[in-house]
C-alpha cells in the first residue's frame, strides 16, 4: 500500500473529510476508504510506484429541486450538490503535459502547450480538458501538467450532471496544483461552461455547473449575464425525508430533438413579442394573446410557455419555504411543479411505447399519498424522478420502486455542503 495512503486512510482528516462529503451513515467511512483506496492503485498501476506526493480531488453531482427547463430562458432555478462525485488522485508534473486515466475508459493526454479550440474535438471529453486549461490560461490563471486516476460515483444518464462534475473537476485540479486552490467557486462555474461553450460546442447554460462548484442547495437567476446565486441551508434528513432519484430506465440516446423543442418552442414563443427569450415578454402578453400565438406557434408552444411562467414563480415559492423551514409548503410546490412539467411542458414521456418516468411518478404518488412529494427530474422524457420519501417509509419505498424498475434504481442521496473541494493527503 502506499504509505502516504496508508497514513492518511485512517487519520481523523480523512474521517473528518468523510462525514462532511458523503454523511456519517452506518459504512460510509470504510466505503470510501475502499473506493479511495482503489483509486491510489490505479494510480500506480497505471503510472507507477515512482512518483512524487499524490493529492485528491472532487467535485459533486447535483440535483434540479426547483426550476423545470427555466434556465434556458434566463429563468429562476434552485439545484443542490449530492453526496455522489467525480474523484481524482493527481501527481503534479513539470511537462507541462496532462494525462487523465478515466475508469472505463481509453487515457486521454492534452499538452498545455498546445490549447486551440479544435472543432474536429467538439462533444468529446479530451475537449474538456484542453478547454479548462486554456480557458484558465486565457483568464490569467496558471496552468500545467499533471497525472490522474479517475473515478465517479455520479449515475450517468440520471440528470446528476457528471458531466458538469468532471468540468469542475478539472478546473479544481488545475487551479489547486498551480494557483493555491484561489478561484472563487462562481468563478469556477463559469470556466467550466465557457469550457462546454467554446471547446465542447455545446450551448448549456450555467445551473450544473454552478451548484457542482458552489456546493450545497443554491437558487440561481439567470434574468442577466451575471446569473445572481444565493446559498440557502437545507437538511430534508433533519426534518424526517430522504431526497431519492429513480433511474425508471428508457433511452436517452434518440431524444436530442424532444430537449431541443422544449427551448425551440419557448423562444419561438418569445419571438412573436419580438423578444429572444420568455423572461423578456410578461405574462399577461402571453396570455393575452393565446388565440394568436396558437395559429403563429401551435398549442405544445404554448402551453410550455405558460409551464416556464408558473415553474419560475415556484422557484420564488420554494425558496421561500425553505427559508421558513416550511417543508409541507415546500412539498407542495414540488408537487405542482411536476405536475406542471407532465401537463404543458409535456417531458415526462416522448412517445406512447416509453412511458416509464410517467409509472415512476405515479407509483411514488400512490405510495406516498401526500406525504412528501414527486416530479420529473431533469431534462424528462426518459430516465430519472425525484422523490421525497419520509424516513421511516424509505425501507418500503425503495422495495416498492426496485419491485418495478430493478435492483439499484433508487438511489437515497444527501446535499452535499460543499462544492468541489481539494484533499492533500495529510494525516
Amino acid at each position: 500500500m502506499n504509505t502516504q495512503w496508508a497514513a492518511y486512510k485512517d487519520s481523523e482528516a480523512f474521517a473528518s473529510r468523510v462525514r462532511t462529503l458523503y454523511g456519517a451513515g452506518e459504512g460510509v467511512l470504510q466505503a470510501q476508504q475502499a473506493r479511495y483506496g482503489k483509486l491510489v492503485e490505479r494510480f500506480e498501476a497505471r503510472f507507477g510506484q515512482e512518483h512524487g506526493e499524490l493529492c485528491f480531488f472532487s467535485a459533486p453531482g447535483r440535483t434540479e429541486i426547483g426550476g423545470n427547463h427555466t434556465d434556458h430562458n434566463n429563468g429562476r432555478v434552485l439545484a443542490a450538490a449530492v453526496n455522489l462525485d467525480t474523484i481524482a488522485c493527481v501527481e503534479k508534473t513539470e511537462d507541462g503535459i496532462i494525462v487523465v486515466d478515466s475508469e472505463g475508459f481509453p487515457p486521454i493526454t492534452v499538452s498545455t502547450g498546445n490549447l486551440e479550440v479544435r472543432e474536429a474535438d467538439f462533444g468529446t471529453t479530451l475537449s474538456l480538458i484542453r478547454g479548462t486549461a486554456g480557458v484558465m490560461k486565457d483568464m490569467g490563471y496558471a496552468v500545467g501538467g499533471f497525472r490522474a486516476t479517475v473515478s465517479s460515483s455520479v449515475l450517468r444518464g440520471s440528470g446528476l450532471s457528471s458531466s458538469a462534475a468532471f468540468e469542475v473537476l478539472i478546473a479544481a485540479i488545475l487551479d489547486g496544483l498551480y494557483n493555491g486552490f484561489v478561484v472563487d467557486s462562481k468563478l469556477r462555474a463559469v470556466i467550466a461552461q465557457k469550457v462546454e461553450n467554446i471547446y465542447f460546442g455545446k450551448p448549456c447554460g450555467l445551473m450544473d455547473q454552478m451548484a457542482s462548484s458552489v456546493g450545497g442547495m443554491v437558487t440561481i437567476d439567470f434574468e442577466t449575464e451575471d446569473a445572481q446565486v444565493e446559498a440557502l441551508a437545507c437538511d430534508f434528513a433533519a426534518k424526517g425525508y430522504a431526497l431519492c432519484v429513480v433511474n425508471t430506465g428508457g433511452n436517452h440516446g434518440d431524444l436530442t430533438d424532444d430537449y431541443a423543442a422544449i427551448r425551440t418552442e419557448m423562444e419561438a414563443v418569445a419571438a412573436e413579442f419580438g423578444k429572444h427569450v420568455l423572461r423578456e415578454v410578461p405574462q399577461a402578453q402571453v396570455e393575452e394573446n393565446v388565440g394568436r400565438l396558437r395559429a403563429a406557434v401551435g398549442d405544445r408552444a404554448v402551453l410550455r410557455a405558460m409551464h416556464f411562467y408558473d415553474d419560475n414563480a415556484r422557484v420564488l415559492e420554494q425558496v421561500k419555504a425553505i427559508r421558513e423551514g416550511n417543508i409541507e409548503a415546500f412539498f407542495d410546490a414540488v408537487t405542482r411543479s411536476g405536475d406542471s412539467s407532465w401537463k404543458l411542458l409535456q417531458n415526462v414521456y416522448a412517445r406512447p411505447a416509453e412511458e416509464q418516468m410517467a409509472m415512476g411518478i405515479e407509483l411514488s404518488r400512490r405510495f406516498l399519498a401526500g406525504e412528501g412529494a414527486q416530479r420529473v427530474h431533469g431534462g424528462g422524457f426518459a430516465g430519472t424522478i425525484q422523490a421525497y420519501v419520509p424516513m421511516a417509509r424509505l425501507d418500503a419505498y425503495i422495495d416498492m420502486i426496485e419491485g418495478a424498475f430493478g435492483k439499484g434504481s433508487c438511489t437515497p442521496l444527501m446535499i452535499r455542503p460543499e462544492g468541489a473541494v481539494m484533499m492533500p493527503m495529510q494525516a
